[in-house]
């Protein structure tokens, strides 16, 4: 069974990402397992606060679970026509030590998606987080693409995916990723 770990790039309660990341568990082909993993209580990095104390408990433990995953799903918010900051934050600490990012990123399959109210879907986000995975020695999967835009009439109010066409393209992306990863 592949396990991949699965971080939204929101902290918001309502976030589309994070639903739009439930969908994408619930939808993995048989022989992929996704677990939700969480960025919350991460803080921001601080070099001293790294040199003083090393790396926070929230991190090294989440830098356990991708070390010991067979691949990561980022499922990105867009701000500001790039990268969420707090999403970046974490990648940012999960590089350092202990585990360093040849540990958690290194040959890693990445994926990436993310879901946004505007109409251009998160296409540029996802550019912007390609430099920094090929920097980080991941091999970000470059099959099927997905950017969700108008993500209000695409989730429910209780956050589940009512879109029968993004269902489709979502099912389609995870068999693609799965094939990546069962291919390693």
């Amino acid at each position: 069974m592949a396990r991949i770990i699965g971080i939204a790039g929101s902290l918001r309660k309502g976030s589309y990402n994070a639903a739009l990341l439930r969908a994408a568990a619930a939808l993995a082909p048989a022989g992929m397992e996704v677990e939700i993993a969480s960025i919350a209580g991460i803080p921001l990095y601080d070099g001293d606060l790294e040199a003083e104390h090393g790396a926070p408990k929230v991190v090294i433990g989440l830098q356990e679970k991708i070390a010991a995953s067979d691949g990561l799903l980022l499922v990105t918010p867009e701000y500001n026509a790039s990268m969420p900051a707090v999403l970046k934050n974490a990648v940012d600490w999960l590089s350092r030590p202990p585990k360093g990012a040849a540990a958690v990123f290194g040959d890693r399959p990445v994926a990436i998606i993310g879901a946004t109210p505007g109409m251009g879907g998160t296409r540029l986000a996802q550019a912007a987080w390609l430099p920094i995975f090929r920097n980080l020695g991941a091999r970000v999967y470059v099959g099927k693409q997905l950017y969700v835009a108008g993500a209000g009439k695409v989730f429910g109010a209780d956050g589940s995916l009512v879109d029968d066409t993004i269902r489709s393209l979502l099912s389609e992306f995870m068999a693609g990723f799965a094939s990546v990863i069962v291919g390693r």
